[in-house]
């Protein structure tokens, strides 16, 4: 009672267990399996709080059995709301208070309970306790006048021994310090996979089998009244012992009495007999169905994970129950025990899917298909844990002394995971031997398009089986792992699981009720007032919506007010804009009603992913999402379909008539276009832009007033209101804001808007004549359903970029699931803590000593003629903080994994970084950029020492490798500033030209400027041939850049040439946060490289320079 309150079930039995152990060792009397329920439980009120709402399972009551006994008021954490439940009934009919810390008035509310000895509940509160409890935990009880008093903030205020207290929080891992534990008696109420299935167990044998059930109640009823006859049958023996004078031998009466107590005591003890024989019956029986509840703990344990993807996707234990409850019944029967829990199990498992898919978005319904696949497979044991971590993080990279037999098409990171899949993964042995015997067989699946159909080279068709050919996949053809997710999904689940319900309003209308608040999550796009009006419309009920932001809480809680009494609906639009009006939401939604709600009443709200949205009113709300339909064709579908452009009066109401249809055409093509782009990542766009149906409207309406006002189609205008207001006025950066203009002035053209013009570089996509509205969407129908990526403007090689980022997005977020949940070891054989131990050795064992920065100020002091040394002089700073943060992070985590030092949050967040080959988090504010997994990033990090060290301890370089400094820009400026310096020309009026050079390598330094190296093009490659810019290689994602010769010039004597002005990135990532530059912080700087194409073409193409890559 005393220590194993914030402790789960398993660890409670092993403590005791211990105990148990060590008192037999030193000879104390003590019970084989001592629990708190024979102790101290009462049968009869356990029933009662199970009635209450009290969990059946043992772990529950034991919570329950130390709130009725515990000296200090409870604090129970309770993520999934069970213990504030059970305390809500258990105390209802003694008047219960509930508060919660944020209510202006809980101390006046306590006050008046402490002073009636009315029970109270404070819920929702924090790992910090207001300091105005303090005399309320400790009992700093006194007397005054005669009776007890209690001083609460400034007042005094009378103590009533009926005074109860309940504290409860909804944190699923909160922190407390010692100074609050000491001051509560803490209790564990979250939800463990052995409680959750002892419950499920109670609640499929009370359906199943209601004989049981009632059976069992009946024993628990007979066994309370068993004891209390043995109790009065014991006072009875008592009290004649005591109150017999003399020989007790010659008194008749007592012994009738002791003779009826006897016979009464064997009565009840053959009772007991039959009992606890019948109980064991009872057991054997319920353990029959056990499988079914243990299969079912999974589930909910599964979609209990999804919230670490988005903080909308909250579901309540009690939603469950009642899903579970409701598969019960409709369930096909079966006489046959097996047959009738398989029944169960494939109808429940279905029913969960289509409920949960109906709320999440577009791209997490396949990750959720994914988890519950697996999750289902765990749970019987058919998932080799070290597989299943691999498959997602491709295992922790280190050195690889193997050398790669096919690097003519492999890439040295697959071949690097096939290496580690080699070494570490059960079933994998010879795997990369293999890649010299059967290279061709190999190369084939390489090269296909559908690499997840082909057959796999030699023996390992026939070897790998399940979830170890996505192994074999993700190491080859790693863009394509989603179709062989989706076949492995197809082949162990079925291929239902592949087919998410349609987004269907009326069915979740109906699964609401006048207390059930309704909520969208929206995505880019998505429009869920179109169908919500018309859905009221049909059903003719009034609505009334209001969109939210700041000062608009009153008028919403009005409209809620009177929409309840009413029977109307009320919206409450975008609540992600009222952080602040959240809690009154919460507490509004807590006071709905059978009694206070019109029957017709529905409180619907519409809300992006956010964290601010209250917890409860997603978990007890009907959630719901309706996302644009993807594709170019659906989507300029959609933009014909709704108001404006799909008002045919609208259509028809500019005089200009077949230039404004031409023009609409083209404006809609535009919009599907940029919109489409955003599905290729980086590449496509560097920040994803939400362009919605606004944007296309108001452009929409702004063309018919525009061609009415003049005589000739006025392009200028009209590409500035589209390019740089409406669509331009969401971006933020400049070189979006270049490939939006670039993309804008393919449609709005002359050519482009006679019939026939063409709206893409292949030709497949031409304006269509002029025609009636009608005319126009027939011809849409018709377009292409699968579009290329030349339609936006980029390479064939997209496709590829497109499939890896969805590959990408899909595992890291089954990861973000994955992370905490602490499995680890497996048939790979390591635990996690060998694993952190192991990385985090090999990792302190490759780390150099600091550079000695004297040294460095002595060799290369601070110079006016050269400004290079300054530069060194920050960046071997930069580095010896990262270094030092890294050695003394990597000591701290050894010694907290061997339980030297306290696991700190940042520490267990460092430890499960190592385990998953992440870049640690607490380096980040110290690192350079990287999106590097560990193993790159590692090296890449040895290898900027080893450049630095050879400066630093040798000679200054002839060709710098500028992706290894931490901070270019500072670097390219002392180039200049050398120049500037030489010249005496002001620094502002000098900048780089480039020539990308010929040679691989150079002896002499530049008289002038510098030469780098280290570049690497993607969406483009330089041919040294013809010395220009060119397209990709297929398959060729990224290409390096030669040398480039960055030389200052002054601004006069710049001349211009054909040129195409190519951004250069830290990252492939692109996006960084906006500096005071005016740019990226993940941007460089522009370099000019010679081009015989268009500027617009290499915007289109998404061409850029990174200056290191993903691997």
């Amino acid at each position: 009672m005393s220590y194993l309150g914030p402790f789960t079930s398993l660890f409670r039995e092993k403590q005791v267990n211990d105990w148990v152990k060590n008192c037999l060792e030193k000879g104390l009397p003590a019970s084989a399996k001592p629990s708190l329920a024979a102790t101290l439980g009462d049968q009869v009120k356990i029933r009662q709080w199970n009635i209450d709402g009290l969990p059946t399972d043992s772990f529950s009551v034991d919570n329950g059995i130390v709130v009725d006994n515990a000296r200090r008021w409870p604090l129970m954490i309770d993520p999934q709301n069970q213990a504030n439940k059970w305390v809500r009934n258990m105390e209802k009919d003694n008047n219960l208070k509930v508060v919660k810390p944020s209510d202006s008035d809980f101390l006046r509310t306590l006050e008046n309970a402490v002073n009636f000895g009315s029970p109270v509940l404070m819920e929702n509160v924090m790992e910090e306790l207001d300091p105005s409890l303090e005399p309320l935990l400790l009992k700093q009880v006194f007397k005054q006048g005669g009776v007890m008093c209690i001083r609460l903030g400034d007042a005094t205020v009378e103590y009533s021994d009926q005074f109860r207290f309940y504290l409860t929080t909804k944190m699923p891992n909160p922190h407390y310090l010692p100074e609050v534990a000491v001051k509560v008696t803490l209790l564990n109420f979250m939800i463990t996979p052995e409680g959750l299935t002892d419950q499920l167990l109670g609640i499929v044998v009370s359906q199943e089998r209601p004989d049981l059930e009632e059976q069992k109640e009946k024993l628990i009823l007979e066994g309370a009244e068993n004891k209390r006859k043995l109790k009065e049958v014991e006072d009875e023996i008592l009290h004649i012992l005591s109150s017999s004078e003399g020989n007790i031998l010659e008194d008749e009466s007592a012994i009738e009495a002791l003779k009826q107590s006897k016979i009464i005591g064997d009565d009840i003890k053959e009772k007991q007999t039959i009992a606890e024989a019948t109980e064991k019956d009872i057991d054997e029986v319920r353990q029959k169905y056990k499988p079914i509840a243990y299969s079912t703990q999974v589930l909910f344990f599964c979609i209990s994970t999804l919230a670490n993807i988005e903080p909308v996707y909250q579901y309540s234990l009690q939603w469950f129950v009642s899903l579970f409850l409701s598969g019960i019944k409709k369930s096909e029967k079966s006489k046959d025990i097996v047959q009738r829990m398989k029944n169960l199990d494939e109808y429940f498992t279905y029913s969960l899917y289509m409920n949960i898919c109906r709320s999440l978005l577009e791209k997490d319904k396949i990750v959720f298909s994914f988890l519950l696949t697996v999750r289902i497979m765990q749970g019987k044991g058919e998932v080799d844990d070290s597989t299943w971590l691999f498959l997602l993080t491709g295992g922790v990279a280190m050195d690889n002394p193997n050398p790669n037999p096919c690097s003519d098409w492999l890439s040295d990171k697959n071949w690097g995971e096939i290496c580690r899949a080699s070494d570490t993964l059960n079933g994998f042995q010879g795997f990369k031997e293999s890649f010299s015997t059967h290279a061709d067989d190999w190369r084939r699946i390489y090269d296909s398009t559908s690499p997840h159909e082909e057959k796999f080279a030699g023996e390992w068709e026939e070897k790998i089986v399940g979830m170890a050919r996505l192994i074999i996949l993700r190491c080859i053809r790693s863009d394509k792992l989603i179709l062989g997710i989706q076949q492995f999904i197809i082949s162990s689940s079925g291929e239902k699981y592949m087919k998410p319900p349609q987004f269907d309003l009326l069915l979740s209308y109906n699964d609401s009720d006048s207390c059930t608040p309704l909520v969208f999550i929206l995505s880019p796009g998505s429009d869920p007032m179109t169908p919500l009006l018309k859905l009221a419309k049909e059903m003719k009920i009034e609505t009334g919506y209001i969109s939210l932001g700041q000062g608009q809480g009153p008028w919403a809680e009005k409209m809620i007010e009177s929409s309840r009494k009413e029977g109307k609906w009320a919206v409450m639009q975008n609540c992600m804009l009222a952080p602040s009006w959240m809690n009154s939401l919460e507490r509004i939604c807590e006071s709905f009603t059978p009694e206070t709600c019109h029957d017709k009443f529905r409180l619907w709200c519409t809300t992006y992913p956010t964290p601010v949205f209250p917890v409860t009113v997603l978990q007890n709300g009907v959630k719901m999402t309706n996302e644009p339909p993807k594709g170019l064709r659906a989507n300029i579908q959609g933009s014909f379909a709704v108001d404006p452009i799909g008002d045919p009066e609208f259509f028809s109401s500019c005089g200009k008539g077949e230039k404004f249809r031409a023009l609409v055409y083209n404006l809609c093509f535009f919009h599907a276009a940029i919109q489409e782009r955003r599905t290729y990542g980086p590449l496509g766009w560097n920040i994803p832009y939400e362009f919605n149906m606004s944007d296309l409207a108001i452009c929409a309406r702004q063309l018919v007033q525009f061609l009415d006002d003049n005589d000739e189609v006025p392009f200028n205008a009209l590409k500035y209101t589209a390019g740089e207001c409406n669509y331009g006025g969401r971006v933020t950066d400049d070189k979006d804001r270049r490939c939006l203009n670039s993309i804008l002035d393919r449609f709005y053209n002359p050519e482009a808007m006679k019939p026939g013009g063409l709206l893409d570089a292949d030709g497949i996509y031409t304006c269509p004549p002029d025609t009636t509205l009608e005319g126009y969407k027939e011809y849409i129908d018709n377009l292409p359903l699968v579009t290329g990526p030349g339609v936006v403007g980029l390479h064939e090689n997209a496709n590829i970029t497109k499939n890896q980022f969805e590959t990408d997005k899909v595992l890291s977020a089954v990861l973000i699931t994955e992370a905490g949940s602490g499995s680890g070891g497996g048939g790979g054989g390591n635990s996690k803590e060998d694993m952190i131990e192991n990385v985090s050795a090999d990792i302190l064992a490759k780390l150099p000593e600091n550079f000695d920065m004297e040294a460095a100020m002595l060799k290369y002091p601070v110079s006016r003629t050269e400004s290079m040394n300054t530069v060194l002089h920050q960046e071997l700073y930069k580095f010896n903080m990262l270094m030092s943060l890294a050695k003394s992070s990597l000591k701290n985590i050894r010694k907290a994994v061997k339980g030297l030092v306290v696991m700190s949050s940042e520490l267990e967040g460092l430890g499960n970084n190592l385990f998953y080959g992440q870049i640690p988090t607490m380096w980040k504010g110290k690192s350079f950029a990287s999106l590097k997994p560990l193993g790159g990033y590692i090296q890449n990090f040895l290898e900027r020492l080893t450049f630095f060290g050879g400066w630093l301890n040798d000679k200054v370089p002839i060709v710098f490798w500028i992706s290894g400094f931490f901070f270019p820009p500072a670097f390219l400026t002392g180039a200049k500033q050398n120049y500037a310096r030489k010249t005496g020309i002001a620094i502002d009026l000098i900048d780089f030209e480039f020539e990308l050079m010929k040679e691989s390598n150079y002896t002499e330094k530049p008289t002038d400027g510098v030469y780098t190296i280290g570049f690497f093009f993607e969406g483009a490659r330089w041919d040294p041939e013809v010395m220009l810019l060119g397209e990709s290689k297929p398959k060729e994602l990224f290409s390096p850049a030669p040398i480039i010769y960055f030389f200052p010039l002054p601004l006069e004597e710049m001349k211009p040439y054909p040129h195409y002005n190519c951004p250069v990135y830290k990252t492939a990532d692109r996006r960084g946060i906006l500096a005071t530059t005016g740019h990226s912080t993940n941007f460089i700087l522009f370099v000019r490289v010679p081009s015989d194409r268009p500027e617009s073409f290499w915007v289109g193409r998404g061409t850029a320079m990174i200056s290191q890559l993903d691997d």
